[in-house]
């Protein structure tokens, strides 16, 4: 295995080698994909010099955050470093919960993409580092389109979309047309979901922060879904969230997806093109922003550990180490997080999906609009939007499953939304 370079590190850290530092004990709560599972690899090198024990707890996207939002509230201190993302990071910070992040001059923190720095910051602070950040985009198999004589081009219109799962839709021979999130999850099928509500002109909350899922916007929007992935998805779609999808794509199941941009450097099929995400005449709002990333508990006894090992994670250093290892190289360092990444020739030449994924980042648009008065694409940055969209997204999967009608799904969603928001005083 090779190992970072030890002066490389250790300047980059400003810690004492393995032999004169005082061993520290971490515990690490992460998201089980592919790029923190990597990590864990990558990190025996971050323990070999500093002496640091790793221990990593490594859960699925659902229940990690049900897991790390009750410890960190009640500051139960199980863990010593988190994974959140942007819908946490800004309201925890300005709660108190986690640590505001400062790192060295070397760190060069003005590297890091605005967007996504912007995202985990509250009034200016970061309060939890990028581990990798992406947006969302199209991702299909160009053989298969080709074949069926049809054509995805970015910003596509979703009645297009439509047309091409259909004619590259062959169950009989193990290949759906369209394989898209259905698990329930405000993160889970409520990210894809949100932004098809998006591009049909919908959001979550009227000026007054009064929810609007009864409109005829969610309406149409929701009853596309229902019929694309019902109609050309892969059977108990609504069990199927990101890891399912990408199993399904790398066994040649699925003729495109729809989903983050960092599964890119996931797919092991050839010939998959990108292209930005479809809309329904309204692309604002039509592909996602997100960042997997690491912050400090409030109150945790091992802060200024945790603190350099995320300096650490989330360095240049740290791709460089991801690229050197003998068991990943440049196709699998994580993305969308620093611009220096981007150029290097390296990855420029196994990363063809690096300028979609860029494209998708930066024309992310998570500012309050007149369409909606709250921050963010697939979430709401309000505190109450986690119990808003959990509810929501069990009505969604059970009208995916046809467990209810879309009609029923909607008014239950509404009704549910209405009485979180008022008893939270809006």
């Amino acid at each position: 295995m090779k190992l970072i370079r030890k002066t490389a590190l250790t300047l980059a850290l400003g810690v004492a080698t393995a032999a004169s530092a005082s061993a520290a004990e971490l515990t690490i709560a992460i998201v089980n994909n592919g790029h923190m599972i990597n990590m864990q690899k990558v990190a025996e090198a971050y323990t070999a010099e500093t002496g640091t024990k790793l221990n990593w707890v490594s859960l699925e996207e659902g229940v990690l955050r049900e897991q790390v939002t009750s410890d960190t509230a009640t500051g139960g201190g199980q863990y010593d470093v988190i994974n959140i993302g942007m819908q946490e990071a800004p309201i925890w910070g300005a709660a108190g919960w986690i640590e505001p992040l400062n790192f060295g001059e070397a760190y060069d923190i003005d590297d890091m993409l605005p967007a996504i720095r912007n995202g985990l910051s509250h009034e200016g602070t970061l309060y939890a580092a990028p581990f990798y950040g992406e947006s969302s985009m199209v991702m299909y198999r160009k053989d298969l389109t080709d074949a069926a004589g049809v054509s995805i081009t970015d910003n596509d219109s979703w009645d297009n979309i439509k047309a091409a799962a259909a004619a590259i839709h062959n169950p009989d021979s193990g290949v759906y047309g369209a394989c898209l999130r259905g698990k329930p999850g405000w993160g889970d099928n409520m990210a894809f979901i949100t932004t098809v509500v998006n591009s049909f002109g919908g959001a979550w909350f009227d000026k007054d922060m009064k929810p609007t899922i009864d409109s005829d916007e969610w309406k149409s929007a929701i009853n596309f879904y229902v019929d694309l992935l019902g109609n050309y998805g892969p059977p108990g779609s609504e069990g199927n969230s990101f890891n399912e999808i990408l199993a399904l794509y790398n066994e040649g199941k699925c003729g495109m997806w729809i989903d983050a941009t960092i599964a890119a450097s996931f797919l092991e099929v050839d010939g998959v093109a990108y292209a930005q995400s479809p809309n329904a005449g309204n692309p604002v709002g039509a592909n996602w922003l997100w960042a997997w990333a690491m912050a400090v508990p409030a109150g945790s006894p091992n802060a200024e550990e945790s603190k350099k090992f995320i300096e650490w994670a989330t360095s240049k250093d740290y791709i460089k180490a991801v690229a050197d290892h003998a068991d990943f190289g440049w196709g699998k360092v994580p993305t969308g997080t620093r611009a220096s990444t981007y150029a290097y020739a390296e990855f420029q030449a196994v990363a063809g999906f690096a300028a979609a994924e860029m494209a998708a980042i930066e024309s992310a648009a998570p500012g309050a609009t007149d369409m909606k008065p709250y921050v963010g694409v697939q979430f709401a940055a309000i505190p109450e939007f986690p119990e808003v969209g959990s509810a929501v997204a069990q009505e969604m999967a059970a009208a995916l499953s046809g467990a209810k009608s879309v009609d029923e799904a909607l008014a239950a969603s509404q009704k549910a939304a209405a009485a979180i928001m008022s008893e939270a005083g809006y």
